[in-house]
């Protein structure tokens, strides 16, 4: 590589890294920091070195000052349940919809690809409060049910994992949609039809030649959705209520109501690497599946 190529390099790379740099590395190194520092008496932090913020997480709290709370690994636990059931109903609904919109004319494609964005033109908050008055119990849904008959008592459907689940599916359905489309919009069909000249019926082509060659955009639409899905607190918060508690609850709640930063910077860390860890997992056994097939 030349002296001119490396300039151009960096010309090239130079902002992004920037970037990155000041927008990313630095606020999470800020974060890393504060999770092992003491919390200040009204807020903030003392510079001492204190363990015991993760200790208040995974068990070794010292028992004085800090005790341990199994409550944080259950809401943990509940944020991962509730994001993966968001992924598998987002595949689940978008896979065959992107399949249908890829076969349409040129000019009704980009009629359906307008209306999955379309979405983004009105406030998030503005659609969630519409599915809050979906959802309660004078709301839409069960007035419309009270007066066909189905129901003869209003169910209660708002503040509960329900809600929560279907306020972040409206939400992410975009974000999963347009990967998948991506991928199957380049599908070789000339593939297809020799599977299916060989012998192969619709359900093993689907599996040796159609969901292989589209799982880039299974993998990247789901961690498009589980990654901002785990740390959700909008919606919980709106849709969700005490029941629908979620870990971006608690990290917001450490932050702006309690005021025990390192705390709250603790519970961000640990979020951090379990969903690192877990698309670590994700990505490594899908490449070696579709390395398989």
């Amino acid at each position: 590589m030349t002296h001119r190529d490396r300039l151009h390099l960096w010309g090239l790379l130079g902002p992004v890294t920037l970037f990155l740099g000041v927008f990313f590395l630095i606020p999470l190194l800020t974060i890393a920091v504060y999770s092992v520092l003491t919390p200040g008496l009204y807020g903030g932090v003392d510079w001492a070195f204190y363990h015991w913020n993760y200790g208040r997480i995974f068990g070794w709290a010292d028992g004085i000052d800090e005790v341990f709370e199994p409550v944080y690994l259950q809401i943990l636990a509940r944020s991962l349940g509730l994001a993966l059931t968001t992924v598998l109903l987002c595949l689940a609904i978008c896979y065959p919809v992107a399949f249908w919109v890829a076969k349409l004319p040129q000019r009704w494609r980009m009629l359906f690809l307008f209306l999955i964005a379309l979405p983004f033109f009105a406030s998030l908050i503005v659609r969630l409060y519409a599915w809050l008055l979906i959802l309660k119990p004078s709301g839409l849904l069960n007035t419309v049910l009270l007066a066909t008959g189905l129901i003869s008592d209003p169910l209660d459907l708002l503040y509960t994992p329900f809600a929560v689940v279907l306020g972040m599916v409206y939400i992410f359905l975009p974000f999963m949609f347009l990967p998948l489309f991506a991928a199957i919009d380049t599908l070789d069909a000339a593939l297809i039809e020799a599977s299916a000249d060989l012998g192969a019926n619709p359900w093993q082509t689907f599996l040796k030649v159609i969901f292989p060659m589209t799982l880039p955009g299974v993998v990247a639409g789901s961690v498009i959705v589980f990654i901002p899905a785990v740390g959700n607190f909008i919606v919980p918060d709106i849709l969700g209520g005490a029941k629908g508690l979620m870990t971006g609850n608690l990290i917001e709640q450490q932050f702006l109501s309690s005021r025990n930063w390192p705390f709250g910077s603790a519970l961000a860390m640990v979020v951090m690497a379990v969903v690192l860890g877990a698309l670590t997992i994700f990505a490594t056994r899908a490449k070696k599946a579709g390395g398989a097939a």
